[in-house]
This record gives structure tokens, C-alpha cells and sequence, in this order.
């Protein structure tokens, strides 16, 4: 019988544990160094796998959301605004809305911080293990209309659906005709309790109607969306326009 490591590396690969297979010789010197224990001995291996696993789920889990860029909320600035408290954000920070189903509306002009509050709780939330998929609603609007004739779109949607968590940025910006909105409220239909969903928008709920063509599609829409939800009104001066550099002095 083979006592070198090549067989019980083997074995780890059959036994899908891969990262232990490959660190396995590293292991095993430390622990002979260490004097560990059985016990230590196979706490060590199983946690360097299951870290090992987590930070590759979470490679894919970011690759998948697709953000446009990385704002965390430790760099949002809270001091610029009025509308959230320190005791609020960090409530939002926990998650457990999320893992209620609970949604969030961002309002507000543009420039005051809707989409960098929405992608740093996106990125929160990948951080405690949930599926995130950000879209702006031009890009959903394309996946919904052509899901029926195209693979991509039809992967797009599917994911959006297995999604924990779904971040619409700039919501009602255009209006729909009746087809858009049938197909749209068919999505949060779909969502409703299985998923929480972020919006950002520059218009308020009650202006929606007009801009989905169809008040009882809207207020069908509306219906799903207030159910449990949080509404964070952001109408403080342009964070933008406060912080922009210019070329005159």
C-alpha cells in the first residue's frame, strides 16, 4: 500500500473536496509542526475547504450580479444625508428585511445617492450569502421583451427569478405601453414573497400609473410592491453637484 500523499489526494478530488486536495501536503506539515489533534487535524481540513468554497461562491455570486461599479455602504455618506439615520442603516445592514421578503424604495432627484445606497446593500448582502441581480430597467425592460425568441434573455430572466435579491435602478424613468407593463407586472408578480426587490426611482408611486399606461395593471403592480416595504424618501441636494470639481477657481 502507497503511504505517499498522491492517493489520499485522490481521494479528497472524488470526494469533491478539491481545495483540501490541493492543500493537503501544506496541512499535514503543519499539523505534524503543531502536534494537532484527530480532531484539530480534521477541523482544519474542513475549514479551510468550506472557506475555500465561500470565497469562489462569492467571486461568482458578485460576477452575477452584475453591478456597474463597487460602492460599499461604508462609503456612502451618511453625513450628507437627511433621510437615513445611523440606526437606520445599520438595520438595513443586518439584512433581516431581506430574509422577510421586505422591499425597498429609494425616491429621489438624481445625484442625492439612490444607486450607491442600492449596490452597497447588493454587495452586503453577497457578503452574508444571498444571490443578487442588479438591472437597470431599460436593460429589464429588453430581457422581458425578447425572453420569448432568445437564449441569453431567457438565461437573464431565470436568474433574476432564483434570485434573493433583485435591484431596479431607475424605475418608471420611461413610459410603457400595455405589453411592457403586462410583462412587467408578471415579473413581480413572480417575486412577490419569494424575493425582496430594491427600486430606485426619480418618480413616486403615485405617478406610476400614468407612466404604465393602465391604472389596474398599476395599482396590481403597487399592490405587490407596498405590501411590506420600506420607503426611503432621498431629496436632499445632488451629493453630486455638492461634490464635483471644477476647472474654475
Amino acid at each position: 500500500m502507497s503511504t505517499g500523499l498522491e492517493p489520499l489526494q485522490l481521494a479528497f478530488k472524488q470526494l469533491r473536496l478539491a481545495e483540501v486536495s490541493l492543500e493537503l501536503p501544506t496541512l499535514m506539515r503543519e499539523a505534524e509542526q503543531q502536534s494537532w489533534t484527530y480532531h484539530e487535524f480534521l477541523d482544519h481540513l474542513l475549514t479551510f475547504e468550506l472557506t475555500k468554497r465561500e470565497e469562489k461562491n462569492k467571486v461568482k455570486r458578485l460576477k452575477w450580479a452584475k453591478f456597474p461599479y463597487h460602492k460599499t455602504l461604508e462609503a456612502y455618506e451618511l453625513s450628507e444625508q437627511t433621510s437615513l439615520t445611523e440606526r437606520q442603516m445599520k438595520q438595513l445592514k443586518e439584512m433581516n428585511w431581506l430574509e422577510q421578503q421586505y422591499n425597498l424604495i429609494l425616491l429621489g432627484p438624481p445625484g442625492v445617492g439612490k444607486t450607491h445606497l442600492a449596490i452597497g446593500m447588493g454587495l452586503e448582502a453577497i457578503e452574508k450569502g444571498y444571490q443578487v441581480m442588479f438591472l437597470p430597467m431599460g436593460e429589464l425592460m429588453t430581457i422581458l421583451k425578447t425572453s420569448e425568441y432568445t437564449r441569453k434573455s431567457q438565461l437573464a430572466l431565470g436568474r433574476i427569478k432564483k434570485a434573493d435579491l433583485i435591484i431596479i435602478d431607475d424605475l418608471m424613468y420611461m413610459a410603457m405601453d400595455q405589453r411592457e407593463a403586462n410583462q412587467f407586472f408578471h415579473l413581480i408578480n413572480h417575486l412577490y414573497e419569494r424575493s425582496s426587490i430594491i427600486l430606485t426611482s426619480n418618480k413616486s408611486p403615485d405617478q406610476w400609473g400614468e407612466l404604465l399606461g393602465d391604472e389596474g395593471i398599476a395599482t396590481a403592480i403597487l399592490d405587490r410592491l407596498l405590501h411590506r416595504v420600506e420607503v426611503v424618501q432621498m431629496n436632499d441636494e445632488s451629493y453630486r453637484m455638492k461634490n464635483r470639481q471644477s476647472m474654475f477657481t
